[in-house]
């Protein structure tokens, strides 16, 4: 069992928790994740680690309350228990010597850019940060990554806060405006990758990727997480969960991850429905 030390509302949609599992800090860098289920009857499900708290021993993780799980996550409190908190899993970003590094995250997303973004502040990297939300209402973490960016531009979708726009946009008024980056790493919804990626590809300048997809095991086994990776003069299946999550952007076949991650969004929007209406029976009882 893993204890809730801390929990957080950092919008409408999204939660903040800070678990208590010192083993996984030992050995967390960012980029990896971890899989946790709430309960015996709980689903596993993959979040990746924002941040760890060496002297509590803690590991922060960042939620969406879009499904049954998540949904049952947040019904937890501060020194509520977990029933499993597994990792860290996956390999680690490649945090090497880079000089000038622009990240951009999307959403939810960025609460897994904000400890990559931070490891390349700390390595002496210049770091720009584009972050973009659908509404003002939506925005999130955007005090922590000033804290560690040579230069934030937050974006929202109808303009309510920050510049009007999605990502790709200030993206390009940068590389159309001559600055260049030694790399770019992207980390939000599969569409926004994608199109980041095709933003930078006719300057020339790599790009990568995070592939958060489905997961049960998280150990490769499952294959749910499975992607088409171009190598060779071909693609090749590559897993998520032990090859990625990162990834090189120009070689991901984006269409099919996007078509495959729609296929369970009519259930899961069925399980969801019907997790929320026990938890009210429950409370009307």
């Amino acid at each position: 069992m893993f204890k809730i030390v801390k929990k957080k509302k950092l919008n409408k949609f999204v939660v903040q928790m800070e678990i208590l599992a010192p083993l996984v800090v030992k050995k967390a860098l960012p980029g990896q994740f971890i899989i946790l289920r709430v309960d015996d009857n709980g689903e596993r499900i993959p979040l990746t680690i924002a941040g760890i708290n060496k002297e509590l021993g803690t590991v922060k993780i960042i939620f969406q309350i879009v499904g049954a799980t998540t949904f049952k996550l947040n019904q937890k409190n501060e020194g509520d228990f977990i029933l499993d908190f597994v990792g860290p899993l996956g390999l680690p970003t490649d945090i090497s010597e880079v000089k000038n590094i622009c990240i951009v995250g999307g959403g939810v997303g960025c609460a897994i850019a904000l400890p990559v973004a931070k490891a390349f502040h700390d390595s002496g990297s210049k770091v720009t940060t584009v972050i973009g939300f659908r509404n003002k209402e939506l925005v999130i973490l955007e005090d922590e990554f000033k804290n560690i960016s040579d230069s934030l531009v937050v974006m929202t979708d109808d303009g309510s806060y920050g510049k009007s726009g999605n990502v790709t946009i200030a993206l390009n008024e940068m590389l159309n405006y001559g600055i260049r980056f030694d790399k770019i790493i992207t980390i939000g919804p599969s569409i926004m990758m994608k199109y980041v990626v095709q933003t930078a590809k006719p300057y020339e300048i790599p790009v990568i990727v995070s592939m958060n997809s489905l997961m049960i095991d998280g150990t490769g086994m499952c294959g749910c997480c499975r992607l088409s990776v171009w190598e060779n003069d071909k693609y090749v299946t590559k897993f998520a969960c032990i090859d990625g999550p990162d990834f090189d952007g120009y070689k991901i076949n984006f269409d099919e991850v996007i078509s495959r991650n729609s296929i369970y969004r009519d259930y899961e929007k069925h399980v969801y429905d019907k997790t929320c209406n026990l938890f009210r029976k429950i409370d009307n009882d």
